[in-house]
């Protein structure tokens, strides 16, 4: 059957930010089809409830407190993944985010610590699981990216650039890699998570739904949907390639003024 081809039976997962939003959703998806999951994050309250709800589902469920920024944390997370379940199979690098300032009010370290949330560390701990996905065969590596690192917005200098890079490095990791690691990202638009929240009103939602082709915004099971078919042997023909989950966005759909 063709749904066979999303199964993750035996396969290991480590997903970063799984305490919650893009990270958890991918996280229960892929214990949803039989994949164990070591789940990384700073809050550990977080990412222990997401453990308990992968174990309800019958997998394996390792949680690892982990801030990515910190090398150490990301070779801990990888130590322990192989430790305690022998194996990786899928990395999903979600961690990421910056918060909106205007281009002149965007300072160098700014500018640099956003470069490195976003991208560097997704790059290290590729670096750190592509070593041990050769040894088994090969992997999927899922990076998520975003929209405004294809579409400009204006006060999101820092974080769209940055997002831009870390789309082109999965290209080049791509093509480095194949045919052993597939690498690819999804361009994620704007997505009712705990992080988008905080912003919105209801005025404010209305505004970014009728800015957005398909009328709505995103939800995170839209995108653990692509997460698990980038990661899963359903896309056994599919690398180097950024997936645009984002309701049919082609133009911002931000509804705030950035001040000058």
């Amino acid at each position: 059957m063709i749904l066979d081809r999303f199964k993750l039976d035996g396969k290991v997962a480590i997903v970063t930010g799984a305490g919650r939003g893009i990270g958890k959703g991918s996280a229960l998806a892929f214990a949803d089809v039989g994949a164990d999951v070591v789940c990384a994050a700073r809050t550990e309250e977080q990412i222990e409830q997401t453990v308990e709800e992968a174990r309800r589902r019958g997998v394996k469920a390792v949680p690892v407190v982990c801030d990515v920024t910190k090398r150490e944390d990301l070779q801990k997370l990888v130590d322990t993944a192989i430790g305690e379940l022998g194996r990786v199979d899928i990395l999903v690098n979600n961690v990421g985010g910056t918060m909106p300032k205007p281009a002149l009010r965007t300072g160098e370290e700014f500018f640099n610590q956003a470069f490195q949330f976003n991208v560097t560390t997704a790059f290290v701990t590729s670096r750190l699981v592509i070593p041990h996905m050769l040894e088994t065969g090969g992997g999927s590596i899922v990076n998520i990216s975003s929209a405004a690192g294809r579409i400009p917005i204006p006060g999101f200098v820092a974080y769209a650039t940055a997002k831009a890079a870390m789309a082109h490095m999965t290209r080049v990791l791509a093509h480095e890699l194949a045919p052993k690691v597939r690498v690819n990202g999804i361009a994620v638009g704007a997505t009712l998570t705990s992080a988008l929240a905080p912003f919105l009103d209801e005025e404010a939602k209305a505004r970014m739904e009728d800015l957005t082709p398909l009328g709505s915004l995103g939800e995170v099971d839209d995108i653990a949907t692509g997460v698990l078919y980038l990661a899963s042997p359903a896309s056994r023909w599919v690398t180097g390639k950024i997936f645009e989950i984002d309701g049919g966005q082609e133009a911002s759909n931000w509804p705030f003024e950035m001040p000058g």
